[in-house]
């Protein structure tokens, strides 16, 4: 009996039809022409492309306030830095104290 059903378990299973098995359908290879990726080229190409066109696109800042910004970030920069020396400096000399 339990022969019997191994043996019927083995033949329902050959009988089903497995997907991906028999070949390819229309709706397969209709599917695989819409998905498949242009040439790498081209889409380098398209990249570039959409780039520069989004640059034409920016309003690039003048010169003068261009000078400006900078000079706030040089002045916060050197701030920043008279602020680390310095407690760089008086850690040193607390450390110098201990020791």
């Amino acid at each position: 009996m339990a022969n019997e059903t191994k043996t019927l378990d083995k033949s329902l299973a050959s009988s089903k039809s497995e997907p991906g098995k028999g070949g390819p359908t229309k709706s397969t290879n209709a599917t695989k022409a819409k998905n498949k990726k242009p040439n790498w080229f081209r889409r380098v190409g398209a990249k570039f492309k959409e780039t520069f066109s989004e640059l034409k696109r920016v309003t690039w800042p003048t010169f003068p306030t261009v000078l400006k910004t900078t000079g706030v970030v040089l002045v916060i920069v050197l701030a920043f830095l008279a602020v680390v020396t310095g407690v760089d400096a008086l850690l040193g000399w607390l450390l110098g104290l201990i020791s």
